[in-house]
């Protein structure tokens, strides 16, 4: 895996992946940005709902659910001191669809805590207290 990230001024950078897919990343105007995209630590907790989600998702599609939607809310507390690691992240899935099974949907959270998401264990091994949770919106 592969990626390049350039300077374009200020703080702003644009991160290049190794497939070709771009993303402006900058900082807030009192850092000297111009707001024009995400701070690289919200790119990290994107990357974490994007890497957990496409397990739930298809977790739940193997085990032959009626998935309609699945969005994830994260919510992260940085501590306060340089650096300014995340202390503590919170996934919170909510998963619609019909007939779906209650069992399923949080054996997948859990296969994706626990198995599946790399960016989650990761993060988890390097001492960030991650906890999930989730509910399910019937159709």
């Amino acid at each position: 895996m592969q990626v390049k990230v350039k300077w374009v001024d200020g703080v702003q950078f644009v991160a290049e992946s190794g497939t070709g897919h771009s993303v402006v990343l900058d900082g807030p105007e009192a850092s000297g940005g111009r707001n024009t995209g995400p701070r690289p630590m919200e790119m990290l907790l994107m990357g974490l709902g994007g890497c957990s989600s496409y397990d739930v998702v298809t977790i739940l599609q193997k085990s032959r659910q009626q998935l309609v939607d699945c969005a994830v809310d994260i919510q992260a507390e940085r501590v306060d001191s340089v650096p300014a690691v995340f202390s503590k992240i919170h996934l919170h899935f909510v998963v619609t669809g019909k007939d779906l099974k209650p069992t399923q949907v949080e054996r997948a959270v859990q296969l994706s805590a626990e198995k599946y998401c790399s960016a989650s264990i990761m993060l988890g091994q390097a001492g960030v207290e991650i906890t999930h949770s989730h509910e399910i919106i019937e159709v």
